[in-house]
């Protein structure tokens, strides 16, 4: 029978401005007061030095109205009748209504109280423990997918600058390089050994200096003065210094090539972003020297 007023009791438990409290209807009718609330009023003024404010208080009209809200109206007892908003009891307070009230049945059922309220706080202490738990896991699960999620752009930042193309991505490949020199805001250089037609097919569709670094062997005077004629944007080096490959945009990002331009896509090769700024520095100092642009 304790055991079911128990669990009555701890049903009977609230937590209101932060502090576990019961109503004094619940505990007028635990404690048989046969007055119902009156004579827990009545208990209470005569021993109301024994009652500070952190021991028992009145509910607000909205509090009251929220725990009708949460809990319905059934659970809300109205025993005794009242006028007035309800008054609640923490666990001091309950304990000392225990040793003012007038009933046979006080004594035992304040210890049913009391180990109700232990019961709650334990609860409540594991809830609270569980949560921050939960919370921690969810900040770390959160923290692990950025991570991951950093590391997919990382992955896609590194899978776009530096990329292979294998034999028969003529297209693709084109396509690439075409990409990288649009890249550039006012000056592309471009070194090529083998540089032919293909190359100017590409300057063409550029609306900046561009600057090409080269061999005779594909490329001629009279065919970049043919060019010159009509598209006027390309300035022409011929040097044999250089053997690879590369893409200097406005003397800060330099790409390097696997192949010439003219044979993208007939064999395989990769294009890679050079990202040391000393080496970035040495090819532009390397190629003002050779020329007079």
């Amino acid at each position: 029978m304790m055991d079911v007023i128990d669990n009555d009791i701890k049903n009977k438990i609230y937590e209101i401005r932060g502090k576990q409290v019961m109503l004094d209807s619940d505990l007028a009718k635990l404690y048989h007061c046969k007055n119902g609330t009156k004579d827990i009023n009545k208990a209470v003024k005569r021993n109301i030095d024994r009652f500070p404010n952190d021991f028992y208080f009145q509910l607000t009209s909205a509090e009251y109205q929220n725990l009708r809200f949460q809990f319905g109206t059934s659970r809300l007892s109205n025993y005794g009748g009242r006028r007035y908003m309800p008054y609640v009891f923490t666990e001091q307070g309950v304990a000392m209504l225990s040793a003012v009230i007038d009933t046979e049945i006080a004594e035992e059922v304040s210890i049913s109280i009391m180990r109700a309220f232990v019961v709650m706080r334990h609860y409540i202490g594991n809830s609270e423990y569980r949560l921050s738990n939960v919370e921690t896991k969810v900040l770390e699960l959160d923290n692990d997918v950025k991570l991951l999620q950093e590391s997919f752009n990382k992955f896609e930042e590194k899978k776009k600058i530096n990329e292979i193309y294998f034999e028969g991505q003529i297209y693709d490949a084109r396509s690439k390089i075409l990409e990288i020199c649009s890249e550039a805001k006012s000056k592309l250089i471009i070194i090529d050994s083998y540089a032919d037609y293909n190359v100017l097919d590409i300057i063409k569709r550029l609306n900046i200096e561009v600057i090409l670094i080269t061999t005779d062997k594909l490329l001629t005077k009279e065919d970049i003065n043919k060019y010159n004629k009509q598209y006027h944007n390309l300035k022409v080096v011929y040097n044999n210094t250089f053997h690879d490959r590369y893409f200097i945009l406005d003397d800060t990002l330099v790409y390097h090539c696997g192949t010439s331009i003219n044979r993208i896509g007939y064999k395989t090769f990769s294009v890679n972003l050079i990202s040391d700024i000393d080496v970035i520095n040495v090819l532009v100092k390397c190629i003002s020297e050779i020329s007079d642009f």
